[in-house]
């Protein structure tokens, strides 16, 4: 399938600040590399947001017809706690503190990281590399940046000469930053004494005695700096120009801006096409904090053993409401929030299920080409996931007035209908069938259909207060009785 080749699809670059057409550097392939996490804690749900922003557009891209070259890395070294360099490395210290080897610490959250996504329903990337396992890459990339003269050596450190590259390059372009203005507005920091300039980053930081991450190198023993790693596994498995480099907004300065300077420094040109860039998600209203107790971990919200929400909500009811607002924009997480997107996952879930039991017709009233070209559009618009569901939800209607027969179908659409749905909302939005993700799903429809022959006991005994009140609280609750010929069913609204 090669739907490719019929699609039009804009994409938000941020390094033009435009829509643009993507067109991939080899018609049918697309390299992509998204920045994975640093695994010294676990996974925060606002990584989870972009990671699953570009789980979705990994999967629009195979659902197309590309073969994807999906690489997302796994920072195990090199990551300081602040960007000027200083401090510790965020994976050694937390090794520090629990009294263990570094490599226990990335093994503990790496195996956190991954279970959780997998709850999410993520697909694997194509290759997920370690910065560890790429230190010989990032010393050869190191090499060649001080032979063209963009970086310099001190005491056993390399650093990348900012305002040396800026005289031939533009360092700042994907953050829309002037270098002039940046040395304007920075304090001469004690840390930085080695750097020529406050804005060289490193490329190699010395190991001093007390360091317990070290590799051999031309300057001694030390460990790479963290922007050096994604340059260095991007090009390694994407080649020096690649389609799509993805991450979240808070990446745009310092690191991506760094790993264009260094990629262009080393190989004299470019290293992407299309920069994309996933918003960050607040809690309440407020931004995701440790520090105000305004944050919560992703198994926090499946099992409810929580202090913020009134209950615990499912993966793919997480999923969802993720995947409502565009990747682009802030999302607020709240207790109402995820309460409505469960009404409208299950609402959805219920509309296929009963698609597949509506009768058909010689004719069809419902323009079921048009509705799926309307989909197409919604994705082709810069992976505009909002616009699909409210297409989803059209869809919902009609095969609730089909049910109802106020409209028809015949055998071919609905057959049609049926494959078109399943692609978005199982294929491109990933989520999964409740009956097959919610161990609880039986239990619930056990439970309501115990209620449903209980309500009908009371009625054949004219007990109507006993009949409405069970049919008013599992209304209250969301779960909507129909009353029909054949009996009493049940759909989750």
């Amino acid at each position: 399938m090669q739907l490719f080749k019929n699609q039009t699809l804009k994409v938000s670059n941020s390094l033009t600040g435009k829509k643009e057409v993507f067109k991939p550097i080899k018609e049918g392939y697309i390299g992509m590399y998204v920045c994975g996490p640093t695994v010294y804690s676990n996974v925060h749900l606002g990584n989870c947001r972009t990671f699953m922003s570009f789980d979705m557009i990994f999967r629009y891209f195979r659902h197309l017809g590309y073969k994807v070259r999906y690489v997302r890395n796994i920072t195990d070294a090199g990551h300081l706690e602040n960007d000027a360099d200083d401090g510790e490395d965020k994976i050694a210290k937390k090794a520090k503190l629990e009294q263990l080897e570094p490599m226990e610490v990335v093994q503990r959250y790496t195996v956190d990281f991954h279970e959780t996504l997998q709850k999410f329903n993520f697909l694997p990337p194509s290759i997920e590399p370690t910065a560890t396992g790429h230190i010989i890459e990032q010393i050869e990339i190191i090499k060649e940046i001080l032979e063209k003269g963009f970086a310099y050596e001190r005491n056993g450190s390399v650093y990348f000469d900012v305002v040396k590259f800026n005289e031939t390059h533009d360092y700042g372009k994907l953050s829309g930053r002037k270098l002039e203005d940046m040395i304007a507005n920075t304090r001469d920091l004690a840390a930085q004494d080695e750097k020529r300039n406050p804005q060289d980053f490193a490329l190699w930081k010395k190991a001093e005695a007390q360091h317990i991450m070290r590799w051999p190198s031309p300057w001694g023993d030390g460990f790479p700096g963290w922007h050096l790693e994604c340059t260095a596994m991007s090009t390694k498995y994407l080649g020096e120009n690649f389609d799509i480099h993805g991450g979240g907004m808070d990446l745009k300065f310092p690191h991506h801006e760094c790993e264009i300077a260094q990629a262009e420094a080393s190989n004299g040109h470019s290293p992407v096409n299309y920069w994309l860039h996933a918003n960050m998600l607040t809690l309440n209203g407020k931004k995701m904090s440790k520090s105000t107790d305004n944050n919560i971990y992703p198994n926090e919200i499946f099992s409810g053993d929580n202090n913020i929400l009134s209950k615990a909500y499912a993966p793919s009811v997480v999923r969802f409401f993720m995947l409502q607002a565009h990747y682009t924009s802030i999302l607020d997480l709240s207790d109402d929030a995820l309460l409505a997107s469960e009404k409208g996952y299950y609402r959805l879930m219920d509309g296929l299920k009963s698609l597949a039991d509506v009768p058909t017709s010689p004719t069809t009233d419902f323009d079921i080409k048009a509705w799926q070209q309307r989909c197409y559009d919604a994705m082709n618009d810069d992976f505009n996931t909002p616009i699909l569901i409210s297409h989803l939800f059209e869809a919902i209607k009609h095969i609730n007035l089909i049910k109802g027969g106020k409209e028809s179908i015949s055998e071919n659409d609905k057959a049609l209908l049926q494959r078109i749905f399943k692609d978005f909302v199982f294929e491109v939005l990933g989520l999964e069938n409740p009956q097959q993700s919610d161990n609880n799903s039986e239990t619930l429809s056990g439970v309501v259909q115990l209620l449903i022959q209980l309500r009908n006991n009371a009625r054949a005994n004219k007990d109507f207060a006993t009949s409405d009140k069970i049919r008013d609280e599992l209304a209250a609750m969301g779960v909507q009785l129909k009353d029909g010929k054949e009996g009493t069913t049940f759909s989750i609204n």
